[in-house]
């Protein structure tokens, strides 16, 4: 039975093994076993599922996530947290630990290997420093995911799910919503870790959809004009694209912009999908 959402199970565990949260990994530890059934929730978890865990810390949620799912893969950089993690999900035989950095590892070949290829289930408490490239890396592999729910910073996570052309969308946030759905769920006090880190956290799932929201001729070059416009916010997207090295011009840049029905002077925080589309083919 799932033991350790709650404070004092936490602390004991870390006593017995004289350990504490690295700072340089990003740990903390989830305590509310509220919180815990919640993720497992609204990840839609049954015992049909393989899950992707990332980063598993002493195996609170990986508990939680074993007594719901057919099987559970958690992969976890930190060797030191491998003794305790074979103590704390001993008696839980349908989950497999892999040592390994989840920006390294061929995610394909666990999907292949412990689920015969079948599309998986990706569940985690993301280490914050590094919650923008792990899930590049699970939407960009074009991985058998069905949905990705995790735990991160709140600012981060309504950056993310913000429509393209919002007020707080970023370049990442147009990769999100080419690949998948995203849909905030629910709010995490820092009170709910132990140590309480400084910033409110939330849960947040990405749907994958079955295949990209828009179809585009070239995608390296879809996306590398994206980036370009947004290297320099406060610049307009004709100084954007021309410092990028995307158009060789600011006169050249004009003469896109307005064949495709933008006005010169926007910048590429008000494009749409449809409008980088429309501007990356006309490059």
């Amino acid at each position: 039975m799932a033991y350790l959402g709650n404070s004092a199970r936490t602390k004991e565990v870390l006593a017995r093994y004289n350990m504490s949260a690295k700072k340089k990994f990003g740990q903390n530890f989830l305590i509310d076993g509220g919180v815990l059934e919640g993720i497992v929730e609204a990840a839609g978890v049954t015992d049909k599922d393989c899950v992707l865990e990332i980063g598993p810390g002493i195996g609170t949620l990986t508990q939680y996530l074993a007594e719901a799912a057919g099987r559970v893969v958690a992969v976890e950089i930190d060797k030191t947290l491998l003794p305790v993690l074979a103590d704390t999900l001993s008696e839980y035989d349908n989950v497999t630990v892999i040592n390994e950095d989840v920006l390294k590892v061929d995610i394909d070949r666990i999907i292949q290997e412990y689920n015969e290829g079948r599309p998986i289930k990706v569940v985690a408490n993301l280490p914050y420093y590094i919650t923008t490239p792990i899930i590049m890396k699970l939407l960009e592999e074009r991985l058998n995911i069905e949905s990705i729910t995790v735990m991160i910073q709140k600012e981060v996570a309504h950056r993310l799910a913000d429509t393209p052309g919002g007020k707080e969308s970023g370049s990442i946030t147009y990769t999100i919503w080419y690949y998948s759905e995203p849909e905030i769920l629910f709010d995490v006090p820092n009170s709910s870790f132990i140590p309480e880190p400084e910033v409110t956290s939330t849960v947040i799932k990405f749907n994958i959809l079955e295949k990209p929201r828009i179809e585009v001729n070239d995608e390296e070059k879809f996306f590398k004009v994206i980036k370009a416009s947004f290297m320099q916010k406060r610049k307009t997207l004709v100084n954007s694209l021309v410092n990028g090295g995307v158009i060789s011009s600011k006169e050249e840049a004009e003469k896109i912009l307005t064949s495709i029905g933008l006005d010169t002077k926007i910048r590429g925080e008000k494009l749409s999908l449809e409008d980088f589309k429309n501007l990356s083919e006309k490059i």
